[in-house]
């Protein structure tokens, strides 16, 4: 048993190798923002050394449950976060509210679905624009709260990185699956000339699971953590499997011509597409953002389901569309042979 003095001591050592990993990070940026691969490589690398130094404690293994029945997994869909934005109603500080309410809901919801059947496992399907961005359109440095820096490296990795802890607590296995969104887009009008893998959103994703899995990769055993990036490609599809079925993720700015309204008929010829050929890997059921305003839809035999935004107050939807979503997320659950047997739109605003 360490001593108080001791115990003091070791976290003033390890404040202090976190502050130079930072002052070195902020340097290395610095430097680099005229460089755009230095930039990536700096940002990962000063993740990793932050990884590094941190020591976040296990989460606890729920208790087992031994039931016969075969288990479901829950899907927790987070999109479109836009962290980092402001709104009369909403900033980085609400979003970080929103996303707790939302952890102790899918807990809640699950624990429902257990009086019936053992759910002991939940894939977490991230859908892009967790992150707001600083260079996405004109203007935009008036209508946020926080730099890319902050929203990819501080608040948006504490608020995933707690949000995931949470469903550790209460699953036995958890899985991330993310996709890209356009919101992550790095250099303005100069962003095409960066490599597609740099992207804010898959920066985001990496520094949370390098600092939960730490830098030897066991701090969370049970945490599976699907890659962040395609190589030299974006990362704006990806297909994950619950048994028999594929459910294929994709945040939805694909889908071109859909500002005027809503897009559902175009999402379904582009999702019929994929489905058909377009990529190679089968699914039953797909997923995305973009658009913030929640949808189910059947595509010939593939379920869809638009997902929505924590942000509220969206004064440029409400004038280029004429309607404004409510603050919510998607919880599903499916089972390995069935499919999709529940879903759940939960609600994140006021009562």
């Amino acid at each position: 048993m360490k001593t108080g003095l001791a115990a003091r001591f070791q976290e003033q050592q390890t404040i202090d190798r976190l502050k130079d990993s930072n002052r070195r990070l902020q340097r290395q940026l610095a430097e680099a923002l005229a460089r755009r691969r230095e930039l990536v490589e700096a940002v990962y690398k000063g993740a990793y050394d932050a990884a590094a130094t941190l020591d976040l404690p296990p989460v606890a293994v729920p208790k087992r449950d031994r039931r016969g029945t075969l288990p479901e997994v829950a899907i927790a869909c987070l999109s479109d976060w836009q962290l980092a934005k402001v709104t009369p109603t909403y900033n980085s500080t609400i979003c970080a509210q929103r996303v707790d309410l939302y952890a102790d809901k899918v807990i809640e919801l699950s624990e429902i679905q257990r009086s019936h059947h053992p759910v002991p496992e939940c894939r977490i399907y991230l859908l892009g624009d967790i992150v707001e961005g600083e260079l996405i359109f004109p203007g935009q440095s008036w209508t946020i709260d926080s730099s890319l820096y902050t929203q990819m490296l501080v608040t948006g990795p504490r608020i995933l990185g707690h949000f995931i802890r949470k469903m550790l607590s209460a699953f036995e296995r958890v899985r991330v699956v993310g996709v890209i969104g356009n919101h992550g887009a790095l250099g303005g009008k100069a962003r095409r000339d960066y490599s597609p893998e740099s992207n804010a959103d898959a920066m985001l994703y990496e520094v949370t699971r390098l600092v939960l899995k730490g830098a030897d990769g066991g701090t969370e055993p049970r945490l599976e953590w699907a890659p962040n990036v395609r190589e030299r490609l974006r990362k704006w599809y990806a297909v994950d499997t619950i048994g028999d079925h594929g459910y294929f993720l994709f945040h939805g700015d694909q889908i071109k011509g859909g500002y005027a309204d809503y897009p559902w008929y175009a999402f379904g010829k582009k999702v019929l597409r994929w489905a058909n050929g377009g990529v190679p890997e089968k699914f039953s059921y797909a997923f995305s953002g973009h658009f913030h305003t929640p949808g189910r839809h059947l595509f010939g035999r593939v379920r869809h389901w638009a997902c929505g935004s924590t942000e509220s107050s969206n004064e440029h939807a409400a004038e280029r569309i004429g309607n404004q979503g409510t603050p919510s997320q998607y919880l599903l659950f499916a089972h390995p042979r069935r499919g999709v047997t529940a879903e759940y739109e939960v609600h994140l605003g006021q009562p």
